[in-house]
């Protein structure tokens, strides 16, 4: 089995509610499902893909944003925080692209994360 790096590394905070801009990045017949706060952006679930907005820089001007297909996940797994000493989650993703690891901090649900990968990866949206 040929064998991956991790190629990104994000974190998801809190669920928000869908940054406004995020419209003028969807196709047509594409909607925003949900969406969670970055440490400097946001990620949005849509009925598509995900999409992650990484803003650069010292002024936050410079925007990167990350477009994933849900037809180019192969696999995924998920952890739920362990207690005191590790209170982050995680979720990993095995992508045509490579190996992506998203840590989810104490105002991410792990179990609604999982659930909306179910949902896109499962369903043809």
């Amino acid at each position: 089995m040929l064998e991956t790096s991790t190629i990104l590394a994000w974190t998801l905070q809190n669920e928000i509610t869908t940054p406004d801009d995020i419209a003028d990045l969807l196709v047509e017949g594409e909607s925003a499902v949900a969406s969670f706060k970055t440490f400097r952006d946001s990620a949005t679930f849509t009925t598509k893909r995900l999409i992650v907005r990484d803003a650069q820089g010292i002024t936050g001007k410079k925007i990167e944003i990350y477009s994933l297909s849900y037809s180019s996940i192969n696999m995924w797994s998920t952890e739920n925080a362990g207690g005191m000493l590790d209170r982050d989650a995680e979720v990993e993703l095995w992508t045509r692209a490579g190996h992506i690891k998203v840590k989810l901090t104490k105002g991410a649900d792990v179990r609604r994360i999982d659930s909306l990968l179910a949902w896109a990866i499962l369903h043809n949206h």
